[in-house]
């Protein structure tokens, strides 16, 4: 389906419903008869073609259209042909009246399409909502790489953060939201962020390192307490705790296995996996 249309009165308001917060129509007041017109309808058509994801150009021909064309011109306070107006979200975010060059238009559309950010944090939100946890880290750190600023990639990544168990980097993000952001979702991932730090240190974890303490050479209990920080997403300090046994015994029950998969868990690039396959490389050759 193409991204450019002709606009009439049957079809202005499904024009019209085709602005979203992804996608925005540039409407244009034109007249054929005029050469500045026909100028900026070749620009617009290179426009359409170059984001076609995002944009649709609208051409109202003010001739062919007189009816519609004065009553919109009235509502927007048309004064020129032509007249570019940008709408976004199901209403007018700009306009420009006379003739524009294609710089001026590119620069128009660009504060209003969305950013990469916004389109790796799409994404990380589909990753999440489909439970794939390291493809929505992957995707959300990269949005929070292009922009810092931004409070709702931060409270995304950070979400993501606590079900990855990476609840220093969790903390570290909600931590720099502004009051006037602190909606409902700040909140709700607030108290994700304290309910998650409660568990880290429960009893059970409490009693198997007061019983590796008492013996530090029974490696059951080392495998024990490992699963259990590895379960209250204390990974690094699980993956440290079965190094020990590794060390003693490579073959020990299935502390490699354990070992291994903790490491598969942990996001692509992350610093804790790659210092723990490098230890274990170290005794297994």
């Amino acid at each position: 389906m193409t991204n450019k249309i002709q606009v009439t009165a049957e079809n202005i308001q499904q024009v019209l419903g085709q602005t979203s917060e992804e996608n925005i129509v540039a409407l244009s007041f034109f007249s054929a008869q005029s050469p500045e017109c026909q100028d900026q309808a070749r620009i617009l058509d290179g426009l359409a073609q170059q984001y076609q994801q995002n944009l649709v150009v609208a051409m109202l021909d003010c001739d062919q259209q007189q009816a519609l064309a004065a009553q919109l011109a009235q509502q927007i306070g048309l004064q020129a042909l032509p007249t570019l107006v940008i709408l976004k979200g199901g209403a007018p975010v700009d306009m420009l009246p006379g003739p524009q060059s294609e710089q001026k238009i590119k620069e128009a559309l660009q504060k209003h399409l969305p950013q990469p950010q916004d389109a790796l944090l799409q994404q990380a939100k589909e990753a999440l909502a489909a439970e794939n946890l390291n493809e929505a880290f992957k995707y959300a750190k990269q949005a929070y790489e292009i922009d810092a600023t931004n409070s709702r990639i931060k409270l995304v990544l950070a979400d993501i953060c606590i079900q990855i168990h990476r609840l220093e980097d969790a903390k570290a993000l909600i931590e720099t939201i502004a009051l006037a952001e602190q909606d409902a979702y700040f909140n709700n991932i607030k108290a994700k962020l304290e309910l998650a730090e409660q568990a880290q240190d429960s009893p059970e974890i409490r009693a198997l390192q007061q019983a590796v303490e008492q013996d530090p050479t029974n490696l059951e209990n080392k495998v024990k307490l490992s699963v259990a920080l590895n379960e209250a997403g204390r990974k690094e300090e699980a993956l440290e705790t079965l190094f020990t046994v590794l060390a003693k015994d490579l073959n020990f029950g299935e502390a490699k296995k354990f070992y291994l998969d903790i490491i598969a868990t942990l996001p692509e690039g992350d610093a804790v996996a790659a210092t723990y396959r490098r230890k274990l490389y170290s005794i297994l050759y």
